[in-house]
């Protein structure tokens, strides 16, 4: 193996560990034992599940991860159809206006949540949604990252596969349902998982706008484990967290062909 070769290899481990290592470590610790010390070596000594039972006993664990699935798949919902409806738009010459727009959507990335979470909190609570699982999809219904990743996709649609469809007498919508989303299945799942990532890792969102605790998600809920005076167990912290994160953790399995599909189709054309 030659120096660089094995440089490259190197580089990739140190990388594995600093990616992988807290979530290994996390997952390790929520197998300890009640009276085993929690840094008492790397592997526990006699693993258990019993922390993850107790989870699901000391908050209502189901409630809240039903709470987040209910966000989270109204948000997919939402950005699959308006961020392929709006880059579709976004990838058609021929209208006025189509560069201004496309500037104003690029330019609101530059903006940090932070600098405009009050007024959209302002209107969430004008539209009396304050308190409601509708207060704390809305902000997230579309992204524009979505929109530029669906335009890209669909900019990268060779125009021969549309010429075809126009001499076969498909209208618009036909051409959108059934040349250009399913030339776009790669960027399709990149928007299901980025939206779905986005709203069940969400915590600073809801904490504004949800005060009842059950409308909780299972982040604010994970909070109020990891704060409970009663409760204060990192293992019970630990196995909360690796319950939040299986969900995610399978729908990326589930959906990689597709992703790294979609990346290189957002990389083709933009």
């Amino acid at each position: 193996m030659s120096p660089r070769l094995a440089g490259r290899y190197l580089v990739l481990g140190l990388t594995l560990v600093v990616m992988t290592g807290p979530i290994v470590w996390q997952f390790l610790t929520s197998l300890r034992g009640r009276t085993e010390n929690v840094y008492a070596g790397v592997l526990p000594s006699e693993p258990t599940l019993d922390n993850y039972a107790r989870v699901a006993e000391s908050f209502p664990l189901l409630q809240y991860v039903g709470n987040t699935l209910v966000v989270a798949a109204l948000a997919v919902t939402s950005n699959l159809l308006f961020a392929s409806m709006g880059g579709y738009a976004l990838s058609r010459p021929g209208w006025k206006g189509r560069k201004a727009v496309f500037t104003v959507l690029v330019a609101t990335l530059m903006f940090p949540f932070e600098s405009v979470m009050v007024s959209m909190f302002l209107t969430v609570r004008d539209l009396g949604l304050v308190d409601t699982l509708a207060g704390v999809w809305l902000p997230g219904a579309v992204s524009v990252l979505n929109i530029m990743i669906m335009r890209a996709a669909f900019l990268a649609v060779p125009a021969e596969l549309e010429e075809a469809a126009v001499l076969d007498g498909a209208g618009e919508w036909a051409r959108f349902t059934r040349v250009f989303l399913p030339s776009a299945r790669g960027a399709l799942a990149v928007v299901c998982i980025t939206s779905f990532m986005g709203a069940w890792d969400d915590f600073l969102w809801p904490l504004l706008v949800l005060t009842d605790s059950d409308h909780y998600t299972l982040q604010l809920g994970l909070k109020t484990l990891a704060g409970a005076t009663t409760v204060n167990d990192q293992r019970l912290t630990a196995a909360g967290a690796i319950a939040a994160l299986a969900p995610m953790v399978v729908l990326f399995f589930a959906l990689q062909r597709f992703f790294f599909d979609g990346v290189g189709e957002g990389a083709v054309k933009t």
